[in-house]
């Protein structure tokens, strides 16, 4: 299902982005080294109610993953990419960390990620990993306007993330959102311009630019869900949920 929605309906996504992005922000600068991700997920869990939003996570269960998914949030740490599953295991300084977030609320849904080094960065890569993915991340949403295609915005993303020397995997990657959390068009970080769906205003997608140091080869952790690099480098991902407009596309995850 591709939705495209009403300017009025659009309101509705900017507070549901608005969530999103407001709890990230809040969880970032409480991310600090001794923290437990399963701490993590419990914050995600008050926030998300406090806010009158619902979780897209807890009861999520697709095909590639081990069950529902059971928890608030994705927290990745290091070589740990996508889908990480928060468990039993506190924060070290230098740890690179992604926290995924989707949550629905008035019937549209929004989903965002950031990466970011806890206490002080240890390693140069995981400094040019985060950047790589949020230039990936700019490109394609300045290419995110009608008339243009998905290939459009795939092409801006791997010209970012290949010029950075980075190899690209396609297998998972942005979607389309709306009224649930990964509607049917697929966005791959790597394509050919002028190529697939054609964007219009009302369309809502979340672009999620995530790239490995070394590799573009995925392991699955043996809890079913995280995804991880298949050498043991340094991940990062980063994510924002956008709207189509009459012109420059609008950010809908950034914090209030």
């Amino acid at each position: 299902m591709i939705e495209i929605f009403a300017p009025h309906e659009i309101d509705r996504a900017r507070e549901t982005g608005a969530i999103v992005g407001s709890i990230l922000h809040e969880l970032k600068s409480r991310a600090r080294v001794g923290v437990n991700l399963l701490e993590i997920d419990e914050w995600a869990r008050r926030l998300i109610a406090e806010n009158g939003a619902t979780s897209c996570y807890v009861d999520y269960a697709p095909s590639f993953g081990s069950g529902p998914f059971g928890h608030y949030i994705c927290t990745a740490v290091n070589d740990a990419v996508l889908h990480g599953l928060p468990h039993n295991y506190r924060l070290a300084d230098g740890d690179l960390l992604t926290l995924d977030l989707a949550v629905i609320k008035n019937g549209i849904a929004a989903d965002a990620a950031i990466s970011f080094v806890v206490g002080t960065p240890r390693d140069a890569e995981a400094l040019a990993l985060i950047d790589a993915t949020e230039r990936a991340l700019a490109a394609a949403i300045e290419v995110a306007r009608p008339g243009n295609r998905v290939g459009d915005i795939s092409r801006a993303i791997g010209t970012v993330l290949s010029g950075a020397g980075y190899s690209i995997n396609t297998e998972f990657g942005g979607h389309s959102i709306g009224s649930v959390m990964h509607g049917d068009l697929h966005i791959p970080n790597s394509g050919r311009p002028g190529r697939g769906y054609t964007l219009r205003p009302g369309l809502l997608i979340a672009i999620e630019p995530w790239v490995m140091a070394d590799t573009k080869e995925l392991v699955t952790d043996a809890d079913g869900w995280t995804l991880r690099s298949s050498t043991g480098c340094l991940t990062a991902h980063t994510e924002h949920t956008i709207a189509i407009t009459e012109g420059a596309a609008e950010i809908l995850t950034l914090p209030r």
